[in-house]
């Protein structure tokens, strides 16, 4: 298996990038993450994912491991297959994807070229939960330190965005204060406190 490579961008497309490892050209069908590290003319390393099909092997690139892992878990659902996957990483961003998921939200998810409300609805069912706090941070890996603030009631609003939160593997300390920080921030709705928690996570 290639599991990354490293060398110069010689080429770009829409949808793929070709790079000269050594004199060797690989094109890689890549993500927007992958395209927005280096242009043509500039040294880049990507993460990869090589797909073997009796019809031939295709290349496909990332800005980083973690968003690999998430790739990988995109295409252990039935009718995502990598290209597909390649497009939903490329048509939202790692948070939004999560939130979309936490939130079971197939409406956001469907808006991405090429996939359909009802692959949506398979991908929500399927990664539900699975997706953690860790993948959709940035390599960095920073994560959220601040204490649990003293015990207080909860809107049913609040206490969704806890838990979807916990479902993204935060503490309930972590997702507390998450959104007490989100809410101070402006947000009014559910869905706009995990997007800014997660936002501010990263």
């Amino acid at each position: 298996m290639i599991a990354y490579i490293r060398g110069k961008v010689l080429e770009t497309t829409e949808e793929t990038m070709i790079v000269d490892v050594n004199g060797l050209g690989y094109e890689l069908f890549c993500s927007s993450g992958a395209f927005r590290k280096a242009g043509v003319g500039e040294y880049i390393e990507l993460s990869t994912y090589l797909q073997v099909k009796e019809d031939g092997v295709t290349l496909f690139g990332f800005e980083s491991p973690k968003e690999k892992e998430l790739f990988l878990k995109l295409i252990s659902v039935d009718s995502v297959g990598p290209k597909l996957g390649i497009s939903v990483l490329s048509g939202m961003s790692a948070e939004d994807f999560a939130t979309a998921i936490a939130t079971a939200d197939a409406k956001r998810l469907s808006t991405i070229k090429g996939l359909g409300k009802k692959t949506a609805e398979k991908i929500i069912l399927a990664l539900h939960g699975k997706i953690s706090a860790g993948e959709i941070m940035q390599a960095s890996g920073d994560a959220l330190n601040a204490k649990a603030p003293k015990a207080e009631k909860l809107s049913p609003m609040d206490e969704d965005a806890v838990a979807a939160l916990q479902g993204l593997g935060f503490t309930r300390a972590e997702s507390l204060q998450a959104v007490k920080k989100a809410k101070e921030n402006g947000a009014t709705t559910t869905e706009d406190i995990i997007m800014r928690a997660l936002q501010g996570s990263l």
